[in-house]
């Protein structure tokens, strides 16, 4: 059987996917041999190790102990000794990357390894109370085993000091990953040091360069080793992230339990919370470069952890927001803040944001429906779905805003011949058109009376015409919560205001994304993407350090 194509429908669908999506590869990872060049005793000694390492690793294994011992030794007489701490960094690398690849576990039990010359040492770890803190549910990789490459991962930021910088792998999916907002698989930048119990017992231990900022041994104190890229670069590596954008966009319902929030580090609460909200097609992994910048800084970090609200794109913006507010409150049940957080949205990330800091009251829903909801004759399904997201307040626990390169207004793009074909395309749920159909008739008659009732999606909210759109820019944030704008220009020349040519990031105008009364408003020399451009990056580090001293 024959079928005919449609080969003018598949070119424009054709265009339409390379205007959404980009061809850049975001991360991509090989690993290394490190090699390393001695310049003491104890360096040659790493060296005669690494020949060791694939064939004999238990030996090795002893010789780079031996180098460790001997180095933390020169370290307590002369704290200092560039040398001294490059040999024990080495060593201590190496000695992890020889367990990771022999497979040996003495996280579970110690383990007794043969010393040069005769004797043994015994490794093991120092015990954490904390269960997550296991390290026997990891697999460990040095850091400076991997060599990576990609867009989002174009600039490495390491951290000079003592320790092992290490990527740490959870060996098991999360069952639970939903319910505690994290990754289903952990991906983790760790940071091994060693001390000596005795002449030959070894004690790792793995400390969180995002948590502290020094280690100490024998009396003295260093700053910790760290490398905050690498393992960004391995999870997007692994994971994948940009196989979901396209995926979840045109088919939001089958994607719909990867709708939550995120978080890529343990829940500290006394650090501040930034939220960060992705745009249309795209997922959490647009952060990294933003994340891996503003880490990488000891004043942010000391104060800041961050978390991701994941979504699928092809979901109406409202609807998008309604999910949000739900993990907000099930999230502040078993993790109540101790202070106010502040969110960040990039594009329809941003609209979604400023729902978040808004008071619609019943303004919203009278302009949709002659009713109240409790008097509407919808089913309570459908009741509570409208309510959700017609019927909202500002959220208590952000207390400011940072809107990038987010199209308040809508963006006429959405509006043309390519938005009616990404609309054609985007599958709506089930629960959405069953909603569709059931509000026919109790809508305003502005609606036109027995007019068909389609719910619209992503791409239908972008538009300027939209009736929501419309409707919630004549809705003031509130007043309490400061917020900020951050807005691409591709340096084309334009017009802030409607007349040709218009100042725009080359998806969204100046006009739509402009917000009176914002506190500051920026503008960088960017496409769509300004979250990643290295000014903006720099203005959420100035807004987030004014934000931590109020």
């Amino acid at each position: 059987m024959f079928k005919f194509i449609d080969f003018r429908s598949c070119r424009l669908c054709l265009v339409l996917l390379v205007a959404l999506s980009g061809c850049s590869q975001y991360s991509s990872i090989k690993t290394l041999h490190p090699t390393y060049k001695p310049v003491t005793p104890v360096g040659k000694l790493v060296v005669k190790a690494l020949t060791r390492s694939h064939k004999e690793p238990l030996v090795a294994m002893g010789e780079y102990l031996e180098a460790i011992k001997t180095s933390s030794l020169e370290l307590r007489r002369n704290p200092s000794d560039v040398n001294a701490i490059k040999d024990y960094n080495f060593a201590l690398s190496r000695l992890m990357g020889t367990l990771s690849a022999a497979k040996l576990d003495p996280w579970t039990k110690p383990l007794k390894v043969p010393a040069p010359g005769g004797g043994e040492y015994v490794l093991t770890h120092r015990l954490d109370p904390r269960p997550q803190r296991n390290p026997a549910l990891y697999d460990f990789t040095p850091a400076d085993q991997f060599d990576i490459s990609g867009s989002y991962v174009a600039e490495r930021k390491i951290k000079a000091g003592l320790g092992a910088p290490l990527v740490a792998v959870g060996r098991n999916k999360l069952e639970n990953a939903k319910e505690i907002f994290a990754m289903e698989r952990t991906y983790y930048g760790i940071t091994a040091t060693a001390r000596f119990e005795g002449s030959n017992r070894c004690l790792v231990s793995f400390e969180d360069p995002l948590d502290t900022e020094s280690t100490r041994m024998d009396g003295h104190t260093y700053p910790l080793a760290a490398d905050f890229t690498v393992p960004l670069a391995v999870m997007l590596d692994q994971e994948n992230p940009k196989k979901l954008e396209l995926s979840r966009l045109l088919n939001p319902q089958k994607y719909a339990q990867t709708a939550k929030i995120a978080r890529l580090q343990p829940f500290d609460p006394s650090k501040r919370v930034v939220l960060c909200v992705h745009g249309l097609m795209d997922t959490p992994a647009t952060w990294t470069p933003l994340i891996n910048t503003l880490r990488s800084d000891p004043e942010i970090r000391k104060r800041y952890q961050f978390w991701f609200y994941s979504y699928p794109s092809g979901y109406p913006y409202q609807y998008s927001a309604a999910i949000l507010r739900q993990q907000l409150d099930a999230i502040e049940k078993r993790y109540p803040l101790q202070r106010k957080m502040v969110i960040i949205g990039h594009s329809m990330g941003g609209m979604i944001s400023r729902l978040m800091v808004t008071d619609s009251g019943d303004k919203v829903w009278n302009n949709f429906f002659d009713k109240p909801p409790a008097e509407i004759g919808l089913s309570p399904e459908t009741r509570k779905l409208m309510t959700d997201a017609f019927v909202f307040g500002h959220r208590e626990e952000i207390s400011r805003a940072i809107f990038i390169a987010a199209p308040h207004q809508g963006a006429d793009l959405a509006a043309g011949w390519l938005g009616r074909l990404g609309t054609k395309l985007v599958k709506s749920p089930i629960t959405l058109l069953k909603a569709g159909s059931e509000v026919l008739g109790t809508l305003t008659p502005s609606f036109g009376g027995g007019k068909p009732v389609k719910i619209p999606n992503s791409v239908d909210t972008l538009s300027p015409n939209n009736r929501f759109v419309k409707l919630i820019n004549t809705i003031p944030i509130n007043p309490k919560i400061p917020y900020h704008s951050i807005i691409g220009d591709r340096g084309k020349g334009g017009n802030p205001d409607h007349t040709k040519p218009m100042s725009s990031d080359g998806f969204v105008p100046y006009w739509s994304s402009h917000l009176e009364g914002a506190k500051s408003e920026l503008i960088v020399p960017s496409g769509h993407s300004a979250h990643q451009n290295p000014q903006a990056i720099a203005e959420v580090r100035r807004i987030l350090l004014l934000n931590a001293e109020q």
